[in-house]
């Protein structure tokens, strides 16, 4: 029998049906995008009891019905979510970046799962999703929240690499990763965090370097339990609460800026974790330097001649071997010395037997290096292939971390090696901008000048591209050589001394208008295969307004009490401290050593004219292989360009001429005395 259909209401009925539910939209005081993604967020967090008040569907949290539990309204816009201790599980959804009005949003202490999810509300002051079950990583959209002041995703499951997204978040100023599973290198655009208070990162399994840390304005940093290794900035040992242990600090030598972690260790806040590491790695460090005293004092016992061979290490871990630079007990050739590349041209100096080189010989190659100064092809690079051939910039390619952005060793498969130098996105307006310091780069011609081969000019990536030198820089060979790297012979540091002012001396009075340098430093000074000095970092004045900060102790001169007190005669007194630690082999400051040894230039300018304590002052790497008289003149240069009043100090082409003059007198004594070695000691010698 056939069911009978149940009557249609009548239309009036459908037509009254639809004008209360269009009329109750209309009274409802509730943006309807902010109560649909709280409906779709009450669903996925499988509609709990404890959210009194929320709705699958429908509802008025901003009007006068009841309560939804943890939500604040302005007005007819949802503007604050607290939800944090309620026991809530499941997941946030997929609406919520529907909440555009929303500045505070708490969901932390509950039992969420599941990925965060990429849509976020987009306006929001203070995200915390502490103590949860999230996994995966940190969403991308989190980088375009432009008014994030707090992020605090801790304690929860995430893993993985932190993407470089940090670059857009002016106004972050706490940031907690703790207790997840982070890996790999903080990421470089955390130097932009230029409000960043507080950093909790303890407890993962970061690893590398923290230099991207040095220019925050940290109060509380927690990097303990991790993979972490290098040194600390020494700007961080000031921060209040710092907390360090638990990671693979280096024990060597730390580079200008840098402290070792043991060494802040004791007053950082570290923990009782962190100190009991510390005292194994000690123990550990202090035994595996006694086994090596006694296996050096058994090899010298068993060999009555130094080693014939040196090496330099890698990135790779591989030695890597190069022609010795002292010749023990032998005839030291002059050649490299008169034909320096800082006055010829780029061919490497071949061995051959001495030779004189007349006044005119000089002032024509240093003329023709003057000329030199016509605009040269480059090589546009993409920031694809930068990023391909630096390991994404990987922390393990860094070669050197500077105010203005990293350096990076790019390798190519056909054997290629450059070095990249990667700027802060915000450091120039535009392309426009970026080229034009690329263009008067690219005019910066000389044979000790680090050449600019290449550049990447896309929005947000702005890179240099200069030669790489596989023997670092002077820094590297005086400070941070381990007792198998052969020091640089006497001869060699002239060689350099000469280079680097030629460099100079062209900066300042061969290019019009004059370049001032600004940053010159001895890390800043390169080494060629042949040990010929590469000056880098050419041009970029411009962004060393705090020279204190680019420079690093010991270098500042003493006009620099602000950005507008360096002129041309302070690059001579940074060069007259490069000259100090070719003369002493010692750091421009040292923090280990007594109070009045500390700063290099305050301990050994009044000694520059006593010959005894001069003697006493050369870096005992020469092994006294060196011509008294040549240490004495060098000493003299030296002095006139750390004169403390810069009007008394020498222009760099006198300090160039100097140094040439005393490289052909000492050619002139050697012509009439015989080809005597430089290396070995004697009264008589001249240079």
């Amino acid at each position: 029998m056939a069911r009978r259909r149940r009557p249609l209401p009548p239309p009036q009925l459908v037509g009254l049906a639809v004008l209360l539910s269009v009329a109750a939209v209309a009274v409802a005081k509730t943006d309807q995008s902010d109560v649909k993604a709280l409906n779709v967020m009450f669903i996925s967090m499988n509609k709990p009891s404890q959210l009194s008040g929320w709705k699958s569907s429908g509802g008025d949290p901003c009007g006068d019905d009841d309560a939804w539990k943890g939500i604040t309204c302005s007005g007819s816009s949802v503007t604050e979510i607290d939800l944090s201790g309620l026991g809530l599980s499941g997941t946030l959804g997929y609406q919520l970046s529907s909440l555009k009005s929303v500045t505070k949003f708490d969901a932390s202490n509950n039992n969420l799962n599941g990925d965060i999810p990429y849509q976020l509300p987009p306006n929001v002051v203070q995200l915390n999703l502490y103590g949860n079950s999230f996994t995966g990583g940190v969403p991308y959209s989190i980088s375009q929240m432009e008014d994030l002041e707090t992020l605090n995703v801790g304690k929860n499951n995430l893993n993985g690499q932190l993407t470089d997204m940090f670059s857009q978040l002016p106004k972050l100023s706490t940031l907690d990763l703790s207790f997840n599973r982070f890996s790999g290198s903080l990421p470089q655009s955390f130097q932009h965090l230029k409000n960043l208070k507080t950093l909790n990162v303890e407890t993962n399994q970061f690893s590398g370097h923290i230099d991207v840390l040095a220019k925050l304005p940290l109060e509380d940093l927690n990097l303990q339990n991790n993979k972490f290794t290098g040194w600390i900035p020494s700007k961080l040992k000031d921060i209040n609460n710092l907390q360090i242990g638990g990671n693979q600090w280096s024990s060597g030598s730390a580079p200008p800026g840098m402290e070792k972690g043991s060494a802040l260790g004791s007053s950082s806040g570290g923990g009782s974790v962190g100190g009991v590491n510390g005292l194994i790695i000690a123990a550990i460090v202090i035994g595996v330097l006694l086994a090596a005293l006694i296996l050096l004092s058994v090899l010298k016992r068993n060999h009555s001649s130094p080693v014939q061979s040196h090496y330099l290490m890698d990135e790779s871990g591989h030695n890597r071997s190069f022609a010795p630079l002292v010749d023990d007990g032998r005839a030291v050739n002059m050649k490299p010395l008169e034909h320096s590349s800082s006055i010829s041209t780029r061919t490497p100096p071949v061995m051959m037997p001495s030779k004189s080189i007349s006044d005119n010989e000089f002032e024509n190659k240093l003329n023709h290096s003057r000329r030199s100064t016509d605009p040269i092809n480059l090589v546009a690079y993409s920031s694809l292939d930068l990023q391909a051939a630096t390991g994404n910039f990987h922390s393990t390619r860094l070669l050197g971390q500077g105010i203005i952005g990293g350096v990076y060793k790019a390798k190519y498969a056909d054997g290629r090696v450059l070095a990249v130098k990667k700027f802060d996105p915000l450091s120039f307006s535009g392309s426009s901008d970026f080229m034009d310091l690329v263009n008067s780069i690219s005019k910066l011609r000389h044979p000790n000048i680090s050449e600019l081969v290449g550049y990447c000019s896309e929005p947000g990536h702005y890179m240099l591209v200069y030669d790489y030198h596989m023997n670092g820089s002077i820094y590297d060979f005086l400070h941070l050589s381990d007792d198998y790297s052969r020091p640089l012979t006497w001869d060699t540091r002239v060689r350099i001394a000469i280079g680097t002012a030629s460099a100079l001396e062209y900066l300042h009075e061969a290019c019009s208008p004059s370049v001032i340098h600004k940053n010159i430093k001895a890390s800043n000074v390169l080494l060629d295969a042949d040990l010929n000095p590469r000056l880098t970092d050419c041009g970029l004045a411009y962004f060393y307004e705090d020279t204190s900060e680019s420079l690093g102790p010991g270098y500042n001169p003493p006009e620099c009490t602000r950005s507008s007190g360096y002129v041309m005669k302070s690059d001579v007194y940074c060069f007259g401290v490069v000259m100090l630690q070719l003369l002493t082999g010692r750091k421009p400051y040292d923090s280990s050593k007594p109070r009045t040894e500390q700063s290099l230039v305050n301990f050994v300018t009044p000694l520059l004219h006593d010959i005894d304590a001069l003697g006493a002052l050369a870096d005992p790497a020469l092994r006294g292989l060196y011509p008294p008289k040549a240490l004495s003149r060098f000493a003299d240069v030296l002095g006139r360009c750390v004169q403390s009043d810069p009007e008394f100090r020498p222009s760099i082409s006198e300090v160039v001429q100097s140094l040439l003059q005393c490289v052909q007198r000492s050619t002139s004594t050697r012509r009439m005395g015989g080809h005597r070695s430089i290396s070995q000691r004697s009264d008589d010698s001249d240079w």
